[in-house]
Formats: structure tokens, sequence, C-alpha cells
């Protein structure tokens, strides 16, 4: 294999993570000196109209969820034992095929990694020869990752791996990493002192689905003592421009739109209420961000959500007197925020990049490569 090899990262638009995933990686890859990189977002690139559509159907179908037309829901677990039922899946896999060939024969890669569950691409890159590695980027396991093909798994947790080998793969072929984040976040700490006056609350408000209790949250939230509120709304202006002019009069809130350094804005945080997306729950943990999670999406974010509540390291809330509740505990305790943060060191895998990308090259070198760290 070559000693600056050529790399394809597959991922797709279906939430911010699975992009996220890809970057972090990319930008490894490039601190190794790897320097033939490129993310390729493959339904977008080969079917841009059809990627228009489904990405439009999952996010409709979130804002539905809200009001009990949950179809992603149902979808989600209808097909996670086995994906012979998903025809999305199908039909995903059958467009992606001709598309990952012709950018197979234009890019040349040496292997090619996916942070979305492309069933096309392990079939394509088994029949071309060419090693097919799988980055999970959740807390919970659909069976839509699974392939035989797929030459080996990296994954956030102990159990993850475990579900993985009692489906039939071996262990040999799964790497405990952890998930992949940008390097904005592996040096990073959070300095937030349990016993400071004024205690950050940071709400993540960028999807959409926040609109219906947001409003809601604020007013409730807004009534504890010693607090700031900070909001990020992201790129949602109007969402931003409907609650500055709801909060001008409260000195205590903090409305933003997007930002690029979120990642100073957590590492001060007493704590987050966030929606239970695989990368931001893993920054959190990172940064052993005590967690709040209300009403979670059902799939993979209400896994997520429940698989970090049972370790103690996510508070998740289904009505607002109870999420209240629970950040005025915290609030209160700091000997609670302490216990919550030691529970996360069992999951803070800092350097899940560098750990999957030098694996990586070990895998198709068979030998060392130093770590840029």
């Amino acid at each position: 294999m070559n000693v600056n090899p050529r790399v394809l990262i597959l991922t797709a638009s279906y939430g911010n993570g699975h992009l996220q995933a890809s970057k972090a990686l990319q930008q490894q890859f490039l601190r190794q000196g790897v320097d033939q990189v490129k993310i390729v977002n493959l339904m977008q690139e080969g079917h841009p109209f059809i990627n228009l559509i489904t990405t439009s159907l999952v996010n409709k179908s979130t804002k539905s969820s809200r009001i009990g037309l949950d179809y992603y829901g149902w979808s989600y677990y209808l097909t996670r034992e086995t994906k012979r039922t998903a025809l999305f899946q199908r039909s995903m896999t059958y467009l992606g095929k001709k598309k990952l060939r012709e950018l197979i024969h234009q890019e040349r890669p040496d292997f090619v990694v996916n942070t979305f569950p492309f069933g096309a691409s392990p079939e394509v890159c088994s029949s071309m020869g060419i090693t097919n590695f799988t980055v999970l980027t959740d807390y919970a396991l659909h069976a839509t990752w699974l392939h035989p093909n797929v030459n080996k798994y990296y994954v956030a947790t102990e159990e993850l791996k475990q579900q993985i080998i009692f489906k039939g793969f071996s262990k040999d072929r799964i790497e405990v990493s952890g998930i992949p984040l940008r390097q904005e976040f592996v040096n990073l700490r959070n300095t937030d002192a349990p016993n400071q006056k004024k205690k950050i609350i940071l709400i993540m408000a960028s999807d959409s689905g926040v609109s219906s209790y947001i409003e809601e949250m604020l007013n409730h939230l807004a009534l504890l003592d010693n607090c700031q509120l900070v909001v990020i709304c992201g790129r949602n202006e109007r969402l931003k421009g409907k609650l500055e002019d709801q909060f001008a009069g409260f000195s205590g809130i903090t409305i933003l739109g997007f930002v690029d350094n979120v990642h100073e804005w957590m590492s001060q945080a007493t704590c987050i209420v966030t929606k239970a997306g695989g990368l931001t729950l893993t920054e959190a943990i990172v940064l052993r961000l005590p967690i709040f999670i209300y009403r979670p999406y059902a799939g993979q974010e209400k896994e997520n959500a429940l698989y970090l509540s049972s370790r103690g390291m996510a508070s998740v809330s289904t009505n607002m007197k109870e999420f209240t509740s629970k950040i005025t505990q915290l609030i209160h305790h700091p000997s609670l925020h302490e216990e919550i943060k030691e529970r996360m060191i069992a999951l803070q895998r800092s350097q899940a990049a560098a750990h999957i990308v030098n694996d990586m090259i070990l895998s198709m070198n068979h030998q060392p490569v130093s770590l840029s760290i």
C-alpha cells in the first residue's frame, strides 16, 4: 500500500453527526500526513433530487413526531433487528452502487470509510477488492449498519461490540474506539466550577423541533437563581429573532445564532440541554458536561438517550415539570454534578479519531505508525 494512501469517506446529510464525524477523521488523517482524503455525500452526489426528498422526509418526520405522526421512528423500530424489510435502505443501496463505482474509478482509493450505513459501500468495495471500514456514530445498534463485507467496525462502547459479535461477526473485526470528534474537543476541558456564582445552562436549539417547547422551557429556567441561559439557535434565524423579541428584557438569557466556537461555550457550561445525536453527546462526555435531554425523538436519538441515562450520564425528561426539577437539582447539589462527571470518565475517549485513523493505517500497512496528537 502507498505510504500516503488515498482515502474516500462516505457520509450523508441525515442529521449533522455523520458529516461531523467524517470531518473529524479527515482532520486526523491530515494531521498524520495523509493528505489525499475526500469526503463524499453519496446520495447528494449521485442522486441530488432523491437526496432532497429523503432529507425532507426525515426532517418533516421529526416535526410531525411532536404530534404523534412519527413515521421515521416507526420505520427505525420496524427494521432495527433486520434490514430485509427496510425499503428505504434497499433503495439507498441500489441507488448508491452506480455512483460509488464511478467514484472509485475516479478517486482510486486505497480504502473506503463509511460514517453512514450505505449498504452499497461494502458490496461494491468487496467486488472491487477494496477494504471497507465502518464507523458507527451512535450508542445504539441498528441492522442497517451490519453487512458481512465490512472489513472492520469502529464503535463507541464495549456493549456495541458485544451486540455485533452476537449478530455473528468476529470480535477481531470490531474495535472499541469511541466516536471521532473534531480536534477542537480533543484537548479541551470543562472549566465550570461547581461553586461559581453564575452557572451557564447551555441550550442547543438549532433543531426545528424545539420551537414547540423552547419558550416554555426558557420561562421555567429563567426562574433559577444565579444562572445564565445561553441558547444557540444555529442557522434557525427565524427562531433566533423570535426569541430575541420575546426575551429582550431578560438579562439572564443570551440568544445566539450560528457560532463556530460551540466547543468553548460547552467548556464553560455547567450543563447542556440538547437533542440526543451521537456526536453532540460524545462532545459533552469528552468535556464531562452533564446532559439533559427533553422529549428525545424516537429512533437512534431515543436509544442514545436511554443508554446514557442507564449509565447515569444523561437525564431524560418527557414533561417540563420533571425537566425543570432535574436541572434545579443539579444546580443546587454540586456533589451530584461531580458524580455525573466521574461516571463520564468510563466513556471519555477524546482520542477516538487518532485511534481510528491509526488502526486503519495499521490494518493496511501491518506496521506501526506514529500518532500525531
